[in-house]
């Protein structure tokens, strides 16, 4: 008969504040031989094995050494209705929309086909890591259901909600101003704070929304102040031109969502590329998310996005894979893509704040460090364990590789789903990668090779 209590030994790796340089070891916490103890899904105890396994008593002890185990990646902007339309060849973001994306997510009014895509949906999360996202589902009350419902079962920490769009789409995939309200609210009801769940209020973007259901998601927000919002802002020129045009009075594309009372700290606004001086302004002051989608804006040629700009204003921003323009349901492959944007603008993302940002970072965005994107006691038990020496090629580097940042960098660069090597959300293993050894662990003593030659005891 298992325990109730897990204690997992490896390298621990831990953020208390973003790093500010690439020497800002104070940002973190770095244990080579560390344990964290879950209980009930919490992490009960953190710090070196022989301190933690003191307290560990009969709990299955897996043993992860010499791997890497940090938070769970957080994604803050992903397209649930869009696993089967990535990596579709096309144009830019308007076309690729009407020629991909409104014909797939009308499919998702199929309850049974909703379900489908969930599960898959899930398991390409997990496999590559992530524990948290923040999705988009389609305008159909049912794919939200679907999604909730996945969630649950896995007992992830999910934020989603059903898109508000009621023109510029096909008749399949438009609601109206009080049916989006109606199905917000009841999804709100029995969803947001359930478990895990929390709810989204999310008008796609200005474009397929008229003033009355803006006005509307107006409502909800209003109604609600503890669900997010989220939305897209100033992805494509286009789209931004064209926004403008259905929206004449509004003083730029910000100007539309901040007139009907949207913007707060529980905003989020995919990409936020192409800014006027004014819409800076309003998220410094309102606190809104721009949420920076790298692998999409190089796929969609959407632009590059301005990190350190951004953050000069004292502007929170988060990152995210935006599948399905993005190409990658991984967080890693994100930064890498991310490094080189930012390099275009001489901008700088070094390995330490890279893995700040999708774990401690973005739960910082959401406003839930105090819940998920650190191993800190008393949080939820949400982990990934990193193999820096996944595929040949990495394997050759790290032969070279010395320091933690170094080894990070490795995984920022090439690491991919192959370098996930086991996933726990809330204590649980999702891959089942690792032997459990039940028991008290004898001995403290660990010698950590660099080709995986272990001493345990």
């Amino acid at each position: 008969m298992q325990s109730d209590r897990l204690l997992l030994r490896g390298r621990l790796l831990t953020f208390k504040s973003e790093p500010q340089t690439p020497d800002d070891t104070a940002a973190f916490d770095y244990v080579e031989d560390g344990a964290l103890l879950i209980e009930d899904g919490i992490i009960f105890r953190r710090g070196t094995y022989c301190d933690v396994v003191a307290e560990a008593g009969c709990a299955d002890i897996v043993d992860h050494r010499p791997n890497l185990l940090t938070a769970g990646f957080i994604d803050t902007h992903i397209h649930f209705p869009q696993v089967q339309i990535v990596a579709s060849w096309g144009a830019q973001l308007l076309d690729w929309l009407n020629s991909y994306t409104f014909p797939e997510e009308t499919r998702f009014a199929d309850e049974d086909h909703a379900a489908a895509m969930a599960c898959r949906f899930f398991d390409l999360l997990t496999n590559h890591g992530t524990t948290t996202a923040v999705a988009y589902c389609s305008v159909h009350k049912a794919s939200a259901e679907a999604y909730f419902e996945e969630a649950e079962q896995r007992n992830m920490r999910m934020i989603g909600g059903k898109v508000l769009m009621d023109r510029n789409a096909p008749d399949g995939l438009k609601d109206t101003p009080q049916s989006g309200y109606d199905d917000t609210r009841d999804l709100i009801a029995k969803w947001h704070g359930r478990g895990r769940a929390s709810y989204a209020i999310t008008p796609r973007f200005a474009i397929t929304s008229t003033p009355a259901q803006m006005e509307m998601a107006g409502a909800l927000v209003a109604e609600h102040p503890d669900c997010f919002v989220q939305t897209h802002l100033s992805e494509n020129r286009n789209e931004i031109a064209y926004t403008l045009e259905l929206y004449p009075e509004a003083r730029d594309y910000l100007d539309v969502y901040q007139s009907y009372g949207l913007l707060s700290e529980k905003m989020l606004l995919g990409h936020s590329i192409h800014l006027e001086p004014r819409e800076i302004d309003a998220l410094s002051e309102t606190g809104a998310r721009p949420v920076f989608c790298p692998t999409s804006n190089l796929f969609l040629g959407s632009g590059l996005f301005d990190d350190a700009g951004l953050k000069a204003r004292g502007i929170t921003n988060a990152i995210a894979t935006d599948i399905g323009a993005g190409t990658s349901y991984s967080m890693l492959q994100t930064l890498n893509e991310g490094y080189k944007i930012l390099q275009l603008q001489d901008q700088k993302l070094h390995p330490f704040r890279a893995f700040h940002w999708i774990t401690r970072g973005n739960a910082v965005a959401l406003g839930m460090e105090d819940r998920i994107g650190t191993l800190d006691e008393g949080t939820e038990a949400d982990i990934v364990v990193l193999n820096a020496r996944a595929t040949e090629a990495m394997a050759l580097r790290m032969e070279r590789a010395e320091t933690l940042a170094e080894e990070l960098f490795v995984l920022q660069m090439l690491g991919d789903d192959r370098s996930i090597d086991e996933v726990y959300v809330a204590g649980k293993a999702q891959k089942g990668n690792a032997p459990v050894v039940i028991g008290q662990a004898t001995g403290c003593r660990v010698s950590v090779g660099r080709e995986r030659d272990l001493v345990l005891s």
